[in-house]
């Protein structure tokens, strides 16, 4: 790949020693480009939460930032304007940019029977590169921005075992893992997930890497129902990425998804999918999520969350993963 395609600025000021979250912001680039540059990487986190006094995650994706606020007032989500200005200042400072490329997200508190997905229809589409792979990201017009960046070293752990293999990928989102496991050679990937949005952005992302759809399967369904159908199929696959949401219900499904509840039912189906020797990588970002693995007692399952938390991320426990083998 080119390293001229990548978008990795060269800092644009010096050291202000009057502001830490400057500073601080400053490190974490100087030091994250470098690697960047190495893994052909463009999307990453600069800040996570480093300074109390600054409760703020900032995402940088190809020259545009994602600023998310994590207030201690659980009646306010806005951050206060001084915060704000502060945030806008450093990032204007170091990275020489205007606030048009800066963008604010706000941690809404959807109630269990809540689900969405847009929040805009402005089509602000653009193209990151994640260990040379390209992907579609749109930070302004849904809650989510396409790309879940706490996942890139669970994405390569899967594309490395990927080669000549079949993937399956339930509650796929935009296809990140499919994507990345056909880009390294996968013989055949399928993803499903229930959303018509996310089912269409993920066929792109396919196309954007020029990979062919004919064995790159996109399955808009319930992963739930899918399951069943797929068993009768006698359908095996290789290897099961299961990434899904701690609570979920859509219109489109018969009943609520509860990850502590439904994670039973959902590695048990899993289970009957998978080759003899094939391997299930599960993941959850629940703080409150019990694995009881004695349910399971024919396989093999390490907990590989430390191996798959990023270097640019600071918090250890922002999601847990598992690697389950059939025995």
């Amino acid at each position: 790949m080119d390293e001229s395609t990548l978008f990795l600025p060269a800092i644009a000021d010096s050291e202000d020693k009057s502001c830490p979250l400057k500073n601080r912001i400053r490190k974490n680039y100087r030091h994250v480009r470098k690697w960047a540059k190495r893994t052909h990487t463009d999307c990453f986190r600069v800040y996570d939460r480093d300074i109390k006094e600054y409760p703020l995650a900032i995402d940088f994706y190809a020259g545009r930032f994602s600023v998310q606020y994590f207030s201690y007032n659980r009646e306010d989500d806005n951050p206060p304007s001084d915060l704000e200005n502060e945030v806008l200042q450093a990032l204007y400072s170091i990275f020489a940019i205007d606030s048009d490329v800066i963008y604010w997200r706000t941690r809404v508190r959807r109630t269990k029977m809540q689900q969405y997905e847009k929040l805009n229809e402005e089509k602000q589409f653009f193209i990151v590169h994640e260990y040379g792979v390209k992907l579609k990201v749109n930070l302004h017009d849904y809650l989510d921005t396409g790309l879940f960046l706490d996942h890139r070293e669970t994405r390569l752990k899967v594309a490395s075992l990927a080669r000549g293999k079949s993937v399956l990928n339930l509650f796929a989102y935009t296809c990140a893992f499919s994507v990345q496991a056909a880009y390294a050679g996968a013989a055949y990937t399928k993803s499903v997930d229930l959303s018509n949005t996310y089912t269409e952005w993920g066929r792109e992302n396919f196309l954007l890497n020029s990979l062919s759809l004919d064995n790159n399967e996109v399955v808009r369904e319930d992963c739930l129902k899918f399951l069943d159908r797929e068993i009768a199929s006698r359908r095996k696959y290789d290897i099961i990425v299961i990434d899904p949401p701690t609570i979920s219900r859509s219109k489109k499904m018969d009943q609520m998804f509860d990850i502590q509840q439904d994670y039973v039912f959902l590695l048990s189906k899993a289970l009957r999918l998978l080759v003899k020797g094939g391997t299930i990588f599960f993941s959850t970002n629940s703080r409150r999520f019990s694995f009881d693995q004695s349910l399971f007692e024919s396989c093999s399952i390490q907990d590989i969350s430390k191996k798959t938390i990023p270097i640019d991320f600071h918090n250890q426990k922002i999601h847990r993963c598992w690697q389950i083998s059939a025995t």
